[in-house]
């Protein structure tokens, strides 16, 4: 097929380092799958990664996290021109934000809308006033634009595609797609590092994602006299209300056996560094530093939360707990340090399980046959 007539694929993403994080393994098995992949996001550093790969890059204003109309109506706009220069037939929304402002962009306009909501987000999982109040409309905005022609909302665990359900979206206006795949080939098993037992939190650091819950277990088992590390990898995120303060990551980091990696490029390198995985989130998609880590062969503890729980399967892959319960927190997180044969058991499970269900080439097919199915169903 020619590029020419090759269909058009346009992935709307709110910053260029999110999909060259998260959504780079399915765009490539558009790609491959011989679909015209372009991609609009606002540009930081990674429109060199991002045209490498083939694919048409275009930069928007993305003020991710704002809700103000002026910000909205200009992205709005800058998707608009896109849409009436490249006529996308499917345009492909990734989280919440992009979802509705992709989604409003393209009414009027001859392309069918994937939006993948993932996790549902700050608006969804916090108990603020603020939270409170916009929900409704982001009810109302998700019925109207994922109900619209053939437009699907594409989520990643069942407990989410129940929430859409309940929330009046009819099956047919669903899919379902646990994740955006894992690199199974470059993450492979590795030798748990020498010493004390180390546990890795990877992801931004949010209240939601459980990183003051696991700063408090970890402090609960050296008090207690456990020998155990926390390395703490991913940066502060301003635009959610629920990031931690600089003061707050300086005092922990002050503490022994705490350490902060900042963000880290190759991840491959804080799994080679610890021992056990760990997420106690609020709520989950499908996380992907537990699939990560799984690749890698590393045991995993979680939150027995939408998400968490399709990758953390209980006393096979790792341990789950309640939400919010650090003293359970503690507890498992010290059952693995205390056993390396229940690590090394739980870590090949992990593996097993990211290979046969998570891998990039599994999850790219699927999104593949789900954009080949909105095709062909549309024409």
């Amino acid at each position: 097929m020619s590029l020419a007539s090759a269909p058009r694929l346009l992935y709307v993403v709110s910053e260029d380092w999110y999909f060259l994080s998260h959504r780079l393994p399915m765009a490539r098995a558009a790609r491959d799958s011989g679909y015209d992949v372009h991609v609009a996001t606002r540009v930081v550093d990674g429109a060199k990664a991002i045209e490498a790969e083939g694919f048409k890059l275009h930069a928007i204003p993305f003020a991710r996290g704002r809700v103000g109309p002026f910000a909205a109506l200009q992205t709005i706009a800058a998707l608009r021109r896109i849409h009436r220069d490249v006529h996308p037939v499917l345009a492909h929304h990734v989280a919440l934000q992009a979802a509705v402002l992709g989604s409003l962009a393209a009414i009027g306009c001859r392309t069918t809308c994937v939006n993948a909501l993932t996790g549902f987000g700050f608006t969804f999982i916090s108990e603020s006033v603020k939270a409170r109040l916009l929900k409704p409309l982001i009810v109302f905005l998700l019925r109207f634009l994922c109900m619209r022609g053939k437009n699907v909302a594409l989520v990643q665990n069942p407990d989410d595609r129940d929430a859409l359900l309940s929330l009046g979206i009819t099956t047919n206006h669903i899919a379902l797609i646990p994740g955006s795949g894992v690199d199974v080939d470059r993450l492979q098993p590795m030798a748990e590092p020498a010493g004390t037992p180390t546990v890795a939190f990877v992801g931004r650091l949010l209240e939601d994602k459980g990183i003051r819950p696991l700063v408090a277990a970890i402090r609960q088992l050296q008090d207690r006299g456990t020998a155990i590390n926390l390395l703490i990898a991913g940066d502060m995120d301003p635009a959610n209300p629920s990031s931690v303060k600089t003061s707050e990551l300086d005092e922990w980091t002050k503490s022994p056996g705490i350490a902060w990696a900042g963000h880290v490029n190759d991840i491959a390198e804080i799994w080679a560094k610890s021992h056990i995985a760990a997420l106690p989130s609020r709520r989950e998609g499908l996380p992907k530093a537990l699939l990560e880590a799984a690749a890698c062969g590393r045991p995993l503890v979680a939150t027995d939360v939408p998400g968490c729980r399709e990758v953390v399967i209980a006393d096979k892959t790792g341990l789950l707990v309640p939400l919010d319960d650090r003293n359970a927190l503690a507890d498992a997180i010290g059952t693995l340090a205390a056993s390396a044969s229940l690590r090394a058991r739980y870590g090949a499970a992990a593996r097993i399980l990211a290979v046969e269900k998570f891998s990039a080439t599994a999850i790219g097919r699927q999104t593949t046959q789900l954009y080949d199915r909105l095709i062909a169903i549309s024409r």
